[in-house]
């Protein structure tokens, strides 16, 4: 069998995964924050807790986990090209944003939210460009 394909089907299914909570999160962070009863409330809180740790997380860690796999099977010298080094780049981006979430579900989750819903819908853009990006910069390795 081959591993390199393996891993690259793994890893891809755990980025599609991953980038669904990342742009799915902020949505719900945006009706949260409009919630007016505390019924609405609960049920965000239960919704944002079970996608962070039971679908991100796991989604991420795997990213992250068969991404390295592929770069091993590679050889480490593919951190020679631009294009690697942009892409590593914006991962780690997208794991500080990953983390970043996860610090506005601790927020919403004690009710001490202070960021506004157009806030939650701006921050929730950031994971589009980032994903477009790096589909170009892998799919067309222009640099």
């Amino acid at each position: 069998m081959n591993t390199y394909l393996l891993f690259k089907s793994l890893h891809l299914i755990a980025v599609v995964s991953w980038m669904a909570g990342l742009l799915y999160l902020p949505r719900i962070f945006v009706y949260h924050s409009e919630a007016d009863h505390e019924s609405q409330k609960t049920i965000f809180k239960i919704m944002e807790r079970k996608l962070y740790n039971y679908i991100m997380m796991p989604a991420m860690l795997l990213s992250w986990l068969f991404g390295i796999l592929l770069i091993h099977s590679l050889g480490f010298s593919i951190f020679s090209e631009l294009w690697m080094q942009l892409k590593t780049a914006l991962v780690i981006i997208l794991t500080f944003y990953h983390f970043l979430l996860g610090k506005y579900l601790g927020q919403f989750a004690i009710d001490n939210n202070t960021k506004p819903s157009k806030y939650f819908r701006i921050i929730n853009e950031v994971p589009t460009i980032i994903l477009i990006v790096v589909v170009f910069l892998v799919i067309f390795k222009p640099l």
